[in-house]
């Protein structure tokens, strides 16, 4: 559990550096929303075209291992949009929860854990997940646009889905950098100084931010984020074990890596995302906190699990 706790702390650490700023004035009320546009505009995308433009095809076709996490992204990403729809008809709102869910902070956080709990072995499978998570992110961007748009005509709304996903800085980066790292070129080494500045800013600037919003709205936490906060702990490990292990037979190695990257709390993609559409946050925002508390409990047992796979 130890090290598990090094990871998550710095997490949990910088949502509370930004609430304890908000609460004593050290940060504005406006600094929430500059703060995200920063995050949004320039240093995730940043983060986003520096991690794809710096990984090659070959790491990442392991057909297997694609097939268990992705399903286990989509099954929760469903399950809890569907949910959600049936009780507020809000197509919108239920595809951020429906994110909120399925999102795991593989970047941040998968990462290093997976090398830390398997090895060198361990950062192919997180860096896949990655993309994974990347494709989650472009297939709710897809249904937000849907139901948003959902007083149009059908061609209208085509139209603007494709407008909206061709101009969302989001999706355009880790498109760009999977182009850029099929090329074999090499970056200007200034311009790429630059690009890595701009993305070390990304993670802690989106937590911070996160602090600020939850000392801005009501302390209560909603209901909802419960019940997210349990499909993204829970369930979505139990389904990528389920699909990894007795479906697929897959090596250890990669049954154990798939239930760990599942069993990741929910990223700041999500909120980040909902701050572009200037959509509600509260529930995503508890839902990041809720999962990065409750993660140091059910990742320390699932690498508990781990050591006898």
């Amino acid at each position: 559990m130890f090290y598990v706790f090094n990871v998550v702390f710095p997490v949990f650490a910088l949502i509370l550096i930004g609430y304890v700023c908000g609460r004593t004035g050290k940060l504005g009320e406006s600094a929430s929303v500059e703060l995200n546009r920063f995050v949004v505009w320039l240093a995730l995308p940043a983060q986003l075209f520096q991690f794809a433009s710096s990984s090659s095809w070959q790491t990442l076709w392991q057909p297997g291992f694609i097939a268990a996490f992705f399903l286990s992204c989509v099954a929760v990403f469903i399950l809890v949009l569907i949910l959600t729809w049936v009780r507020s008809r809000d197509l919108v709102a239920a595809s951020f929860s429906g994110l909120s869910a399925s999102y795991s902070n593989t970047g941040y956080m998968g990462i290093p854990l997976c090398v830390l709990a398997l090895g060198q072995d361990g950062l192919a499978p997180a860096i896949i997940s990655t993309f994974i998570v990347f494709v989650m992110f472009a297939i709710a961007t897809v249904l937000i646009e849907v139901g948003i748009q959902s007083h149009k005509k059908s061609h209208e709304i085509v139209r603007s889905v494709l407008k909206s996903l061709c101009t969302n800085p989001l999706l355009l980066a880790p498109v760009a950098g999977l182009l850029w790292s099929s090329t074999d070129l090499v970056l200007y080494d200034p311009l790429a100084q630059v690009i890595s500045f701009l993305a070390a800013a990304a993670t802690p600037c989106a937590l911070v931010s996160i602090g600020l919003f939850l000392m801005q709205k009501e302390k209560s936490v909603p209901q909802e984020a419960w019940g997210i906060s349990f499909a993204k702990l829970i369930i979505q490990p139990l389904v990528a074990w389920l699909v990894a292990g007795p479906i697929l037979g897959l090596p250890a190695l990669w049954v154990s890596a798939a239930v760990m990257l599942a069993a990741l709390p929910t990223g700041t993609g999500p909120f980040m995302l909902a701050q572009y559409y200037s959509a509600d946050s509260r529930i995503i925002s508890r839902v990041v906190l809720l999962t990065t508390i409750g993660s140091l409990l059910t990742l320390s047992l699932f690498l508990w699990w781990s050591k006898g796979v």
